[in-house]
């Protein structure tokens, strides 16, 4: 059966091979891990899927602008970093059975994470109402951040998904 995931006006539509969850709406996270250190981060989705963990984090600003003055590399480097933490965590102390099996099945047998940046932006550009990230520059400054973690992110948008046999993405 395939999972679908809402976030905000986009439709994930994982393949039936996907083990999905929506990460930052944990119950783990929320009430226990998020204050971990100040302020634990967390990606949107966590897929799994022959031995990779996928870490997926969506900002869409087709609809409204980026307001953060952090750098979007810097953003998603620290939820990566912080998601696989809690991930960690949870196979360990969360109390939602479904949780803490989940965390347990994306670090169990675990060859491959992968990290993807989905980044939805205004079809029409204009001065002004620019593009509010060029893709080709988010790229490098993921793949330097997250080298260790993985070499090969991947920066998409509902277009560019189209060679992705693991899932897709519509307006809702």
């Amino acid at each position: 059966m395939m999972k679908v995931i809402i976030e905000g006006r986009l439709k994930f539509t994982f393949s039936e091979d996907c083990h999905v969850s929506k990460y930052d709406d944990w119950s783990f996270y929320r009430n226990q891990f998020q204050k971990t250190c100040g302020s634990a981060k967390a990606v949107d989705i966590v897929c799994v899927t022959n031995n990779t963990t996928w870490l997926i984090e969506i900002k869409d600003y087709g609809i409204h602008r980026r307001t953060k003055s952090e750098d979007i590399g810097d953003e998603i480097a620290i939820k990566v970093r912080d998601t696989l933490a809690g991930l960690v965590a949870a196979k360990v102390n969360a109390n939602a059975r479904d949780e803490k099996q989940f965390a347990t099945l994306a670090l169990q047998h675990l060859k491959t994470i992968r990290v993807v940046l989905h980044l939805e932006q205004p079809a029409k550009h204009s001065k002004l109402f620019p593009k509010a990230i060029n893709p080709a520059n988010v790229k490098p400054k993921l793949k330097l951040r997250l080298s260790a973690i993985d070499a090969h992110p991947l920066v998409v948008d509902h277009n560019s998904l189209t060679t992705h046999k693991n899932w897709t993405v519509d307006d809702t």
